[in-house]
């Protein structure tokens, strides 16, 4: 930015928090609304970090794993894919786009790892960078959403206001290169420097775009009450990462899912949700019956919608 325009975009930071988010409400869907929500269940290949990273799982098995098991769509996740951060070849690209199809699945999104709190400006403009290409990736797979992140630093709550202003200008950019390229831009809330509900509706009402949302992690909502955190945040959900457990004071515990079925269903999202496992041990053993909670708990909501 230049640097008039950048001192103006600070200076408004907190008229812009107060702001309304286009193209998401802070209200609750009515009933009828509710009802009418329509979900796609989704495989996060985070699932499988173990077996990709190491070598023994490619995201084609990924993808004919979600096939056979009854999964609407996959998230390709970048950082899967060979060369990362380099993107890949077109090439690549268009064979996983041809394989899902072929297989009736939808891709529901994808995601790489970025850092827009490093205090090196070189750091952050590469990554920004980094972000853009990754998005026109994302076009040409068909993925309506890539999923970044702010940054991991905890930050002193002194220098929370200029850093989130850092982070806005760096997203701001890369959200109008995806509105370029029909792709939402999304911050999943990570337990990093966003933390809170509250922290990421600040940030999404800072740089206020109808092409930026929220990947909902339920798993990393652990500052507050999860539950009502989730909540809170589930209005500006452009896609979620529907998770097992989520630890509170050091302590693991399974994620109710019934009562996120019911947040989520009260929600105006409707689409994609991916779940995502995180327990140690085989994801071809482990997927499959948490999937299955996960359409019951769902099924079982709808019913009383």
């Amino acid at each position: 930015m230049p640097a008039l325009h950048r001192r103006n975009f600070l200076r408004s930071m907190p008229a812009f928090a107060s702001l309304p988010l286009p193209g998401f409400s802070s209200n609750r869907a009515d009933k009828g609304a509710a009802a009418s929500n329509r979900f796609k269940l989704s495989l996060n290949a985070y699932s499988f970090n173990a077996p990709l990273t190491g070598g023994k799982a490619t995201l084609d098995q990924v993808v004919e794993f979600c096939a056979a098991n009854g999964f609407d769509a996959v998230d390709l996740t970048g950082y899967y894919f060979p060369g990362y951060p380099q993107t890949p070849s077109d090439e690549y690209v268009y064979h996983l786009k041809k394989k899902t199809h072929q297989l009736g699945l939808s891709v529901s999104g994808t995601g790489i790892r970025n850092d827009f709190v490093q205090e090196s400006k070189e750091a952050r403009a590469a990554d920004e960078m980094l972000v853009k290409k990754w998005i026109e990736t994302a076009a040409k797979l068909g993925a309506p959403v890539i999923r970044i992140y702010t940054g991991k630093a905890l930050v002193d709550e002194s220098v929370r206001e200029k850093i989130t202003a850092q982070v806005a200008e760096h997203i701001h950019s890369c959200v109008e290169w995806g509105k370029a390229h029909g792709v939402l831009v999304a911050i999943q809330n990570h337990n990093d420097f966003i933390k809170t509900a509250g922290q990421a509706i600040q940030l999404l009402k800072l740089v206020n775009s109808e092409w930026f949302g929220l990947v909902l992690d339920t798993g990393s909502f652990v500052t507050g009450e999860p539950y009502a955190e989730i909540a809170l945040a589930a209005p500006y959900a452009v896609n979620w990462q529907v998770k097992e457990k989520f630890a509170v004071g050091g302590q693991q515990q399974n994620m109710d899912l019934p009562r996120l079925c019911k947040i989520i269903r009260d929600s105006t999202y409707r689409g994609f949700l991916p779940i995502e496992t995180l327990n140690p041990g085989d994801p071809f053993v482990i997927v499959p019956p948490f999937l299955q909670q996960v359409k019951q708990a769902l099924a079982a909501v709808m019913k009383t919608a």
